[in-house]
């Protein structure tokens, strides 16, 4: 009897648990609001006072503010449109109490206009309180950190230096710190608003959620009580709280589940045996694909391994091993569009071996092509990493050099031709001599094309045949 008094239902403990934890939330969040928005109205309320001074120190930038600097000075009609300016300022602004502008002086910080229409601050009159934002104000715009108290009241005051600082003036706005504590205030009051009105949704909100929660329960337990239609439940005793009831209900459940076990284990083999067959077609039909997938991929391969020597043979010349003509052209014109665009440019260095035909016709073709594989290797030798060397026709040969100037290709061709001229290629029992004239040229980005390039470099190497052979030509200058 006692436990069934002391015994407290889900639904009332779900709805202490839910409003726990909605309070506890929405208190965090309440509370980080409440400090956001106290932060925010501060911020705010800086701001305003600092743009304002800046705004007036603006409007009283044409004035000229140093011919007021004594009381008797309040009778000059710069002084009365002054503060005509700053109170017609003040005006504007009803949360504004005063506006001024103070002079720096060595004796140290005085008025010079004061917007005040009862206790006006005289020009000259020193303000006798040590206030850092102030003395930032002479520099740049700026506001106090905390209310400040003079004779005149407890302010909050923003400062604004006049003419951009090149001047030892500036303008200051105070605004009433009971002005700033009601606006605080009006937050406070519409924070503990929030406050209560969280309470009464956290109420609510709790009881809805504990009612739907005990609901889906009771549903629950009714609907075990159905599941396996045809059978009639076992009446339950009513003891504990509806999550018992609930575990009544499932083990009744379980219970009249188990007696459909061994039917549901007969479909499964059934199911399983028939599966089992199906699986073994699919891998048979599987392992055709993969074979014939196998197959096709090793074709892909052999037709890309032949299409790779296909591209290799026509860039390189079968005889020497080196660029063919065609592949020797493509990278030349490659090389003409990269200068196009900004590169460095390239010089062209063309060279024949003098006396080929001779040495041809007196050994014949085999000597011939061991001269020319002879003199590939000496050109290869020699030249720079970044060089490229092509058969260009049927003695002669091209090496361009990228990123090179006209004094440095000449330079590499004369090596070249040296290495050549101190070298013999065997015949028998004989030895033939080896030369070969160069004609050097540069690319000249805006002024010519490839075409000109090469004939120009041709040109240069008839000249150095022309001339005597075993010798350089670049643009039309000999080298011997």
């Amino acid at each position: 009897m006692l436990s069934d008094v002391m015994r407290i239902t889900i639904q009332t403990k779900l709805f202490f648990s839910h409003f726990a934890a909605i309070i506890l939330v929405s208190g965090s969040v309440g509370t980080y609001f409440y400090q956001s928005a106290i932060d925010n109205l501060t911020q705010a309320l800086r701001s305003r006072l600092q743009n304002s001074a800046a705004l007036v120190s603006q409007g009283l930038g044409g004035i000229n503010l140093d011919s007021i600097s004594q009381p008797e000075h309040r009778a000059l009609a710069v002084y009365q449109k002054g503060v005509a300016l700053l109170r017609e300022f003040v005006k504007a602004n009803p949360d504004i109490a005063f506006i001024y502008v103070m002079r720096k002086t060595p004796q140290g910080v005085a008025f010079v206009l004061d917007s005040d229409t009862d206790d006006p601050a005289l020009p000259g009159e020193l303000y006798p309180h040590h206030v850092p934002a102030l003395l930032e104000g002479f520099i740049r715009a700026s506001v106090d950190e905390e209310i400040t108290q003079d004779r005149w009241g407890s302010f909050l005051s923003g400062y604004s230096p006049l003419d951009a600082g090149k001047r030892d003036y500036l303008v200051g706005i105070d605004m009433y710190a009971d002005e700033v504590e009601s606006k605080l205030k009006e937050i406070r009051i519409a924070g503990m608003l929030s406050l209560a009105l969280s309470l009464i949704l956290a109420m609510i909100f709790s009881r809805y959620l504990s009612a739907n929660f005990t609901q889906r329960i009771v549903v629950l337990k009714n609907r075990f009580a159905t599941i396996v239609p045809g059978e009639a439940a076992e009446p339950m005793a009513d003891r504990g709280d509806e999550l018992n009831l609930l575990a009544q209900s499932f083990d009744q459940m379980a219970t009249r589940l188990e007696n459909n076990r061994q039917e549901i284990e007969l479909n499964q083999r059934e199911l399983r045996k028939a599966h089992d067959e199906l699986e073994q077609r699919v891998k048979g039909r599987t392992s055709e694909l993969l074979l014939a997938n196998e197959k096709l991929h090793e074709e892909i391969a052999e037709r890309k391994r032949i299409e790779e020597k296909l591209e290799e043979i026509s860039r390189i010349d079968y005889l020497t091993g080196i660029l063919n003509r065609r592949a020797m052209t493509q990278l030349l014109e490659e090389m003409s569009k990269e200068i196009s665009n900004g590169a460095e440019s390239f010089c062209i260095i063309l060279v024949d071996l003098d006396h080929f035909k001779q040495i041809n016709d007196s050994f014949g073709h085999d000597v011939g092509d061991q001269t020319l594989k002879h003199a590939v290797e000496r050109l290869r030798h020699g030249i720079r990493e970044t060089d490229l060397l092509g058969r260009w026709g049927g003695e002669e040969f091209l090496i361009m050099s990228p990123c090179t100037s006209l004094e440095e290709a000449q330079s590499l061709a004369e090596r070249l031709c040296s290495s050549l001229a101190g070298s013999r290629v065997e015949a028998g029992s004989d030895s033939v001599a080896v030369t070969g004239s160069f004609g050097v040229s540069r690319f000249n980005p805006g002024r010519d094309n490839l075409d000109d390039c090469l004939k120009r470099a041709d040109d240069a190497l008839y000249q150095a045949k022309s001339q005597g052979r075993n010798r350089i030509v670049v643009d039309g200058i000999e080298t011997a």
